[in-house]
């Protein structure tokens, strides 16, 4: 039987954040401003933690729930999914559950409240097939009225496509969502995919469909986007595709490949700027996020012109790591395996500009995560500023939070502005929120709890999924002691692949909570 020293030594590895009291951060490289426990205005202060009296001396806990706040920190409810729970969650700043629904199926992975009261969540298919049951697969999405019960339940996958990641709510309530395709080896070299970079007999293309919900379980795609339209490559000039990728930012580089895998690209967020009529998708593997025009018909999306930006479905913009297009060496990266790269609406503080959380990758100079702002080059007519023969702007950030050494997530997680300047931030992997002042003052702080399983739980495969503890293996003192008044239940606990916080007078509040709540 696990004993609550395995426990102790998974918890140990989630970061347990130290408060940071002070006003002002400490300027580091690149131009970041950072909470640093070592600066001189910001002294450190240990946050509470659920000491259990009966373990032998020493042995503690990382606090579960909101474990520090104060009057700086935003109103309003935060909508959470832990990636290995059926249930979602709308808490409070006290960490208390005020709704919650549960579905059918565990999240793939992004959540949404819409403001008539709906969820709209990914969700997983049961039948994978080709693709992993891990790394962010769907196949699924659905919607739930307030009161929990299902009004759409969209299957989004095939033998050889497969929604993942993340989806995105339209104002015309239609849905967005990335997916992968899957090609034959022979459709990637003809592409011009140099075959010593194909691991296996398929390719996977990412793409972008915009699916108008119909009845109660279909959807009409009535948008399309591939990347396999926008590639170039310089391996074979008998293939098609051919160019020089330095001299063609607005395509992708079939042959850049940082890791060795089918899903080259790994796109795993994706936005949507309904000004602008653009949408933003992130990609993990390639370290960049892109912004697509919206504007164009199904036709002009697989071309080079069209649209109210004139280029039809090329790149306009691509930011965070220039050596994918052959404009910048591994020095001018910015970004490492990031998440979330979203646009901050209109209305809040730094409006128009771009948030994404800088996961970072340990032995890089980014070693650490970081959620990071920056200011886009936008044009009047839409499209971004590109110098000749240059990488795309800006070379520095325009604000940033990290805390090397504390804070740090090499997956999932995101970054949220709130109406208040403050910045929400969800370390996923550590099961951290926090929300922090523009002067890098943390002023809320909430732990989701591990999750404990009853029984173990294996993968597809058989095997088992690492290390789990189960409610059986602690005493009934010991979970009490654990558990988080009127909070999430430690069976549902777990990862958050990211978290969205609505404001008080949000409209899919109104007639549905307290006031004041």
């Amino acid at each position: 039987m696990r004993s609550l020293l395995t426990l102790l030594v998974l918890l140990s590895s989630a970061l347990l954040l130290q408060v940071a009291s002070g006003d002002e951060a400490s300027p580091v490289e690149r131009g970041r401003a950072s909470s640093d426990a070592t600066s001189p205005d910001v002294a450190p202060a240990t946050p509470p933690e659920n000491d259990l009296d009966h373990l032998p001396k020493g042995r503690k806990f990382p606090p579960f729930g909101v474990f520090h706040t104060s009057d700086e920190v935003s109103p309003g409810h935060v909508l959470i999914a832990p990636l290995s729970s059926g249930f979602t969650y709308l808490l409070d700043n006290d960490g208390k559950i005020v709704h919650q629904w549960e579905a059918n199926c565990r999240p793939g992975q992004s959540a949404y409240l819409l403001e008539d009261g709906s969820l709209l969540r990914a969700g997983k298919v049961d039948n994978f097939g080709q693709f992993p049951a891990t790394t962010g697969s769907g196949g699924r999405i659905q919607k739930y009225d307030w009161d929990g019960h299902l009004t759409w339940d969209f299957v989004s996958s095939s033998a050889y496509r497969m929604s993942h990641h993340d989806i995105e709510p339209m104002p015309n309530g239609n849905v967005l969502c990335i997916v992968w395709e899957s090609y034959l080896r022979e459709v990637a070299e003809q592409a011009g995919r140099n075959p010593d970079r194909l691991v296996g007999d398929v390719l996977w293309f990412e793409a972008i469909f915009e699916l108008k919900p119909k009845g109660l379980d279909e959807a009409e795609i009535v948008w399309k986007w591939s990347l396999r339209d926008h590639v170039v490559q310089n391996f074979d000039e008998t293939k098609d595709n051919f160019g020089q990728p330095s001299e063609h930012p607005e395509l992708a580089d079939i042959n850049y490949m940082l890791r060795p895998v089918a899903d080259w690209v790994h796109m795993n967020s994706i936005d949507y700027n309904p000004d602008l009529d653009q949408i933003m998708v992130g990609s993990r593997s390639l370290s960049e996020f892109w912004i697509i025009d919206h504007s164009t018909t199904i036709e002009e999306a697989k071309g080079h012109t069209g649209g109210r930006s004139g280029r039809g479905g090329d790149l306009l913009y691509r930011w965070g790591n220039p050596e994918v297009y052959g404009r910048g060496t591994d020095d001018d990266r910015m970004l490492f395996n990031p998440h979330d790269a979203n646009w901050i609406p209109k209305g809040l503080p730094g409006a128009g500009h771009v948030l994404v959380f800088n996961n970072g990758i340990a032995q890089t100079e980014q070693h650490f995560s970081s959620a990071d702002e920056i200011t886009l080059p936008l044009l009047d007519d839409g499209t971004y500023l590109l110098e000749d023969g240059k990488a795309y702007g800006p070379s520095d950030l325009t604000w940033t939070f990290e805390d090397p050494g504390r804070l740090f997530s090499p997956r999932i997680s995101g970054a949220q502005r709130m109406p208040n300047g403050n910045t929400l931030i969800c370390s996923g992997t550590q099961h951290l929120l926090l929300e922090v002042t523009p002067k890098a003052k943390i002023v809320w702080m909430y732990r989701n709890p591990p999750r404990f399983y009853e029984p173990p739980k294996s993968n597809r495969r058989g095997q088992s999924s690492g290390p789990q503890i189960s409610p059986s293996d602690l005493t009934k003192e010991e979970q009490d002691a654990l558990r988080i008044e009127g909070g999430v239940p430690l069976e549902e606990g777990g990862t958050m692949f990211r978290v969205v916080k609505y404001p008080p007078d949000y409209a899919a509040f109104k007639g549905r909570l307290p006031k004041g709540k």
